[in-house]
């Protein structure tokens, strides 16, 4: 079977994470590197050891002359809608690196091109794949924990000018919301274990740091059909090192990051029992785990099968991350989902 071959966009932070994930698939070869520059996409190259790779300094000329399968879209993010409407209209397969984009009617025109050629997408919210994920997840589906009535997960990440991510995510229109830039690995961890549709979003934000455009904390609450409730802070504010909690309180047990009590499970019990795992306290790329994301993207295209964090799935993410973003911009207005066709196609 011939290789997927896969096309790199962006020489960013990001990017090398992505390069020695698919390096690692059996299923895989990266044959060209689209940068800002011929320089850069060759010295990406180089970096990680890659020969008989094609460098592009024009995204055209790079969908139409490389002959990619796979386009792996880690650009800033207010790039990320052209060119993924782009790759999906020139019938690539797509990663799209978190966000999807910076507002919310292009986010629809992703999805409606995605949907016209049939191609096959991944959305870059790694974290499901995060070890301690993965355990809570199991003691959620064992009844270890049962089912979730109340949940809180929080986005803590002070960005400072050493991040290269800096200059662009501290704009609105480049880089989008708070939630947005990095605050969807908490909204996106909330979906992934409350598995119910979302009823109400109520938000509140403020921004305490100068240079961003934007309101950088925002804490909202999420109200599901079934009468369970959340809770998502996400901040760029804080003095401290990154901070990732996660806390699912269900109807059999309890799991707080890392610790857990299930008198259920375990009957006696007197202390908090450890889950010796890792855990996704740290927002430095290279201790996510794209190989199985990457994996995950690579079974879903060779056996046609969806992805479990396709563009339908992230942009039911993204709907809650709107409907906050629109609460706290009308001073903590309810906000009912799913959002009507109408109601939010101007931003």
């Amino acid at each position: 079977m011939d290789k997927l071959k896969v096309g790199i966009v962006g020489t960013g932070w990001v990017s090398g994470e992505y390069i020695k994930a698919f390096g690692q698939n059996p299923n895989a070869k990266i044959i060209a590197i689209c940068g800002t520059s011929h320089d850069k996409a060759q010295a990406k190259a180089d970096e990680y050891g890659l020969s008989d790779v094609q460098s592009f300094d024009d995204y055209n000329t790079f969908l139409t002359k490389s002959g990619v399968d796979i386009v792996a879209i880690l650009t800033p993010n207010y790039l990320h809608a052209e060119q993924a409407i782009k790759a999906a209209n020139a019938k690539k397969h797509i990663v799209i690196e978190k966000p999807l984009a910076t507002n919310w009617l292009d986010m629809r025109r992703m999805q409606e091109a995605v949907h016209k050629n049939g191609v096959k997408t991944v959305v870059g919210f790694v974290l499901r794949f995060n070890p301690l994920f993965d355990t809570a997840k199991e003691l959620v589906r064992n009844g270890t924990v049962g089912n979730p009535f109340y949940a809180e997960f929080d986005y803590m990440h002070a960005i400072t000018p050493s991040y290269n991510c800096y200059d662009w995510s501290r704009r609105s229109e480049t880089g989008g919301s708070i939630l947005q830039v990095g605050g969807c690995h908490a909204v996106d961890g909330l979906r992934w274990f409350m598995q119910k549709e979302a009823k109400k979003v109520v938000a509140l934000s403020g921004r305490y740091r100068d240079d961003f455009e934007q309101d950088t904390t925002i804490v909202f609450l999420v109200e599901y059909e079934d009468g369970s409730i959340a809770k998502v802070c996400g901040s760029y504010d804080n003095v401290s090192p990154y901070i990732f909690n996660m806390k699912l309180f269900g109807d059999k047990g309890t799991i707080v990051n890392d610790k857990l009590w299930s008198t259920n499970t375990f009957p006696g019990q007197e202390d908090w029992i450890r889950i010796p795992t890792t855990t996704p306290d740290s927002g430095d790329v290279v201790t996510h785990p794209f190989p199985q994301l990457v994996d995950q993207f690579i079974d879903s295209i060779l056996n046609d099968i969806p992805c479990i964090i396709d563009i339908d799935e992230a942009m039911k993410t993204f709907e809650i991350i709107e409907a906050a973003d629109r609460s706290a911009a009308a001073g903590g207005e309810p906000i009912s989902l799913p959002l009507t066709s109408g109601d939010f196609d101007e931003v």
